[in-house]
């Protein structure tokens, strides 16, 4: 059943995706009144539609026919920029220059993406999932549509080129969903001499772009707790911390790292002088996600990973640092804030976590308590609400941390309020973190 389903999506999706860039809105236009002829007109003794059925038949035809002989020799250029967001469109430039002696006009520009749809066993799993939820919410899960597509990109214009010119071309994107955005190249397309269909010119041009995560604004949050020793210092944490971290120059000790010897001062002696540091004292945060959904959490998952993208875009402001914890194919531990990292880079490792459904809370769970010695509070984001996400917080607690819990998903009939504990549900996460005002986990 699931076969024949995916085979049926599969051609869904392809002339939804071929129909707008075949025909224009004129050729669609015609086609609709094609299929309508076609079917009040099959009875040629009662109905005279038929007649309109053939005449319209002949435009489509002959608009197929003309739009193969189009040919253009052009050379393209793409300048995309580094990074995009999902929920902001962004425009950028294409160069199209005309290698023939003969003017180009009526043009238009398509953007080709590499074929964002699933396998057939990630469109099995789904749609299982798809059809679990139908079961809890009726009407409005059963009504919802599997969209696989990355990105929109809107068609552009090409103005007119002259012969062995060049035209500007600014072309809109509207990013769909966090990771790689693939493109495989651009078609140059110019309607038929009755304006139904399109003619394409195909160009290989491979390049992407990364989409980071969605992010929602933060109100002020406290996040509470103290300073805390660094082993060995935090080097690179710029002012963060009670004193600075360089102290003198003193003379070279076997087992000194030679990333410290102070060469001015070793050239004007003679003799090996290193620098020497104090550790510091670091207001330091722990950003935990969890990775561990399966694919009927999709949607919440997506949420979780944008509510960490907003925490690690504010580390700068709060003047601390943060420690990005998760577990997908192994533990990851990212350190951000001023003089570690930017944020940007936590964003780039969020763009690309995946969920992961195979694998053990256990691991995360080892993770966060190894590390909890390190940081003074913790911020938690979780995929749904169980007993080892609430075993998790006791022992943070139990540590003297704060913990400031956020769940994407469902509140158990269960479960009490807790001042710190906060539930969200997808599509009102915005609202939510608002709501966060002034709190103090």
């Amino acid at each position: 059943m699931v076969r024949l389903i995916y085979r049926v999506y599969r051609l869904a999706s392809a002339i939804r995706h071929r129909t707008p860039r075949t025909w224009t809105r004129a050729g669609q236009l015609v086609l609709a009144g094609t299929l309508i002829a076609g079917s009040v007109g099959a009875d040629m003794d009662r109905t005279v539609a038929y007649q309109a059925f053939a005449l319209q038949l002949c435009l489509l035809v002959s608009a197929l026919f003309c739009r193969r002989f189009f040919r253009a020799n052009v050379r393209v250029q793409r300048s995309l920029p580094l990074f995009a967001s999902v929920g902001h469109a962004f425009n950028y430039t294409v160069w199209v220059r005309n290698a023939s002696a003969k003017p180009l006009r009526g043009l238009e520009l398509f953007e080709d993406f590499a074929d964002p749809r699933p396998t057939r066993q990630e469109f099995g799993e789904h749609w299982k999932a798809r059809r679990k939820r139908s079961r809890g919410k009726g009407k409005s899960a059963r009504s919802e549509t599997l969209e696989f597509r990355r990105a929109i990109a809107e068609p552009a214009t090409i103005p007119t080129i002259p012969g062995n010119g060049s035209a500007e071309v600014s072309v809109r994107i509207h990013p769909l969903r966090r990771g790689v955005l693939r493109f495989e190249g651009l078609s140059i397309a110019r309607p038929d001499p009755l304006g139904l269909a399109r003619g394409f010119k195909r160009l290989s041009l491979p390049q992407s772009v990364l989409v980071l995560p969605r992010r929602y604004p933060l109100p002020s949050l406290c996040l509470g707790g103290t300073r805390k020793y660094q082993p060995g210092g935090v080097t690179l944490a710029g002012s963060i911390g009670e004193s600075e971290e360089f102290i003198s120059l003193r003379d070279y000790r076997p087992g000194d790292p030679l990333r410290h010897i102070h060469w001015r001062s070793w050239a004007r002696t003679g003799l090996p002088i290193v620098r020497e540091f104090q550790d510091e004292f670091v207001p330091r945060h722990a950003l935990i996600l969890d990775t561990f959904a399966d694919v009927s959490q999709d949607d919440a998952f997506e949420e979780a990973v944008s509510i960490a993208a907003s925490f690690a875009c504010t580390v700068e402001s709060q003047e601390s640092l943060l420690d990005l914890l998760f577990v997908g194919p192994k533990a990851i531990c990212f350190s951000t804030g001023r003089g570690l990292g930017q944020a940007e880079q936590a964003l780039e490792i969020l763009a690309s976590v995946k969920r992961n459904p195979e694998g053990s809370f256990e691991s995360l769970h080892h993770l966060v308590l190894e590390h909890a010695s390190l940081v003074c509070s913790c911020i938690c984001v979780f995929v749904g609400w169980d007993e080892q996400r609430r075993v998790l917080i006791e022992q943070l607690r139990r540590q003297g941390l704060p913990v400031l819990t956020l769940v994407v998903g469902r509140k158990p009939d269960d479960q009490l309020p807790e001042p710190d504990l906060h539930f969200f549900e997808p599509g009102g996460i915005a609202e939510g973190l608002l709501r966060l005002e002034g709190m103090k986990p």
